[in-house]
């Protein structure tokens, strides 16, 4: 009896370009007929506790066999209240929230909500503290970016990248201790300025990790961008167009991976962006592995700028050189009454704020950022606090990109979409 083959199409390892980095080629999918064999539906759930949704997240699938027909995200496990906290709070009370909501990249989310603050009370903070604030930013990018790399290595089987990230991300951790005192909740912004400026020799460590880590970054391309088993469970998965990332309310990586060339820093620059030279990187066809390439890209891009903000690094003071905003030092406020009472009226009673309402977007590392506060005539506190985080909107289009695929597959798109669920439940 003769042998019946199947015919399976592999495609190819990725191309390389002249700079030694893979371009954004994709293979094509496995093409295998899958016969009809008459199954019934049935509907499991993985989450919240699973370590493959990367937090308490519950994704209800409806499945025929190992095909999933439909996906459900629930969320609400945290019960965070963040936005209904903050009306309590005072303006720079709400700041220890902030880093709660990305607790992967919290400097990011510190910096995002004092700017909407400042922007509200037409406060301009100083030169040096835009510096400072782009710093931590695109270090943070990289930081949350590790993270996403080590975790979804994991996801696809593979321990040494898993290694070799958090092995860096170790050393931003350091480098948070130094500067806030803590690794996760930095809490470092206040409104018109930062806690405390950079501490001396802190530019010093940074500048040796931006010195060795694109050599990581290197081993990790090595390891995962033309390895077999990755491409197999990624290239093409997950995969949707421009028109509808865009229609679906995508941002960030995941946005710019299906070839929309949208960056809130080039689009809408903040903190004097636009002067600053780095290139965004875009994909062509939206799925796992253009998500994978665009963040990997991204790190080297912000170690790029990180560079260029430590060479224009100025001196000069931190915060805002008014008494209404900032903090007086501690000798002055134990030495001189009006200090002190400055210091008093500051703690007890905050920030006064005009009447009115303010947004702002910024790039965070998982998409657009957006802090959205209301404020009534002289109040200390927001009548009105709104986040928009980028998971959320991000979340919402797994049912799209999972239908269809593989068990195996909706794990890898939930990997690619780089979630936090202490954003998403807020």
């Amino acid at each position: 009896m003769a042998q019946k083959t199947v015919e399976i199409k592999v495609g190819r390892a990725p191309e390389m370009g002249v700079d030694g980095r893979p371009s954004m080629s994709p293979i094509a999918p496995f093409d295998i007929a899958e016969p009809d064999i008459g199954t019934e539906h049935m509907l499991i759930n993985i989450g919240p506790q699973h370590p493959a949704t990367h937090g308490v997240l519950r994704l209800v699938c409806e499945l025929d066999g190992e095909t999933v027909m439909k996906v459900m995200p629930d969320i609400g496990y945290l019960h965070s209240s963040f936005e209904k906290l903050g009306e309590y709070r005072t303006w720079n009370q709400i700041v220890t929230l902030t880093d709660r909501m990305d607790y992967l990249a919290p400097l990011i989310y510190n910096c995002a909500y004092v700017m909407s603050v400042e922007k509200l009370m037409g406060i301009e903070v100083t030169e040096r503290c835009k510096v400072v604030r782009v710093i931590l930013m695109e270090m943070d990018r990289i930081f949350g970016h590790l993270l996403w790399l080590g975790t979804t290595a994991i996801d696809v089987g593979a321990f040494t990248p898993f290694l070799y990230s958090f092995q860096e991300r170790e050393r931003i951790y350091k480098l948070h201790e130094t500067l806030t005192g803590a690794r996760i909740t930095t809490s470092a912004t206040r409104v018109g300025g930062m806690m405390a400026d950079l501490p001396e020799g802190w530019t010093d460590q940074l500048k040796d990790f931006l010195d060795t880590f694109p050599k990581t970054l290197a081993e990790v391309h090595h390891l995962l961008t033309g390895n077999l088993i990755h491409i197999g469970r990624t290239q093409g998965i997950g995969a949707i167009s421009a028109a509808d990332a865009i229609n679906y309310g995508f941002t960030g990586p995941n946005l710019r991976a299906a070839g929309v060339s949208h960056d809130v820093r080039k689009d809408r620059p903040y903190y004097d962006y636009e002067t600053y030279d780095f290139e965004v990187p875009i994909g062509e066809h939206g799925d796992c592995y253009d998500r994978y390439l665009c963040r990997m890209e991204e790190m080297t891009q912000s170690v790029s700028i990180l560079r260029q903000a430590l060479a224009r690094l100025p001196g000069g003071p931190i915060n805002v050189a008014d008494p209404n905003i900032s903090l007086p030092s501690k000798t002055d406020a134990m030495s001189d009454m009006e200090s002190m009472i400055h210091h008093f009226k500051l703690i007890t009673e905050g920030i006064p704020a005009p009447e009115g309402d303010c947004y702002m977007g910024i790039e965070a590392s998982k998409g657009e950022l957006g802090m959205y506060v209301v404020a009534e005539e002289g109040s200390t506190k927001p009548v009105r606090w709104r986040v928009r985080p980028p998971s959320f909107v991000n979340l919402s289009v797994i049912p799209k990109l999972a239908e269809g695929h593989l068990v195996s597959d909706l794990i890898m798109i939930n990997a690619s979409l780089d979630i936090v669920l202490g954003e998403i439940d807020r």
